[in-house]
């Protein structure tokens, strides 16, 4: 059955125009702005994946001047209807059409969950890097491969068991629980054994590596992000 990318969907767009960085989703943004000063010199930042622009916009607050791009002309029309002044261009394929060496950072926060194939992951990161100025930095938040077997205050995997057994490559399904549209995402297991090996064959340095853990003093109902991270954050360069 050929993989489906369920982010290609009007109703899918509306509701993750709704989403906030709360929750688990807290966790994957916490980290970013003082991670940004440390490893990213410049401002010219591009969101690959940039969904609905959430994180096109949270780059913005912290002073960045970013391009969005997207597959999903669903979750560009929304970006843009949402924010009117952004910079949100729909991309085909691996085709970016950018400078290249042109930009200081590339963020992509999730997007590599939903990506199909080993080659087509690592073609897609020669791409990106090939954008980045000799100082630049590729950022990429990922979900950790705990997130598709545990409950979260985000998101649920209970009724998915088969989890448990996928491995690298697999699909895996996940629902969201901090908007109406319970249908599941599916996403492509990636453990972090695997995207090491993508990223040198991409040509690309791993400099570090965050999994973020909440300390239990913010403002949310916890399940296990205490204890296990849901996310991976990769700090990437030339």
């Amino acid at each position: 059955m050929p993989f489906k990318n369920t982010y290609e969907d009007p109703i899918r767009a509306a509701a993750y125009a709704q989403l906030e960085l709360a929750n688990t989703y807290y966790l994957a943004y916490r980290d970013i702005p003082g991670i940004l000063r440390e490893h990213v010199p410049g401002s010219n930042a591009v969101d690959f994946g940039c969904g609905t622009g959430r994180s096109s916009r949270f780059l913005r607050q912290l002073g960045f001047d970013v391009i969005g791009i997207d597959i999903s002309p669903e979750m560009i029309a929304k970006a843009r209807e949402i924010d009117d002044t952004g910079d949100y261009r729909l991309i085909r394929g691996e085709s970016f059409c950018l400078e290249a060496r042109s930009f200081d950072l590339v963020l992509s926060m999730f997007t590599f969950d939903n990506i199909p194939g080993y080659e087509n992951k690592v073609l897609l990161f020669q791409n990106l890097r090939d954008l980045l100025k000799p100082s630049g930095k590729i950022v990429s938040v990922v979900s950790s491969p705990e997130i598709y077997v545990h409950e979260w205050a985000s998101f649920s995997t209970k009724d998915f068991p088969e989890n448990r057994l996928a491995r690298s490559g697999d699909t895996v399904r996940i629902i969201t629980t901090d908007f109406a549209d319970r249908r599941p995402t599916e996403d492509i297991l990636c453990p972090d054994g695997t995207y090491r090996e993508i990223y040198g064959a991409a040509g690309l340095k791993l400099v570090d590596t965050y999994r973020p853990l909440a300390t239990g003093d913010e403002p949310y109902r916890w399940v296990n992000e205490t204890k296990i991270a849901p996310w991976v954050i990769y700090v990437l360069s030339n």
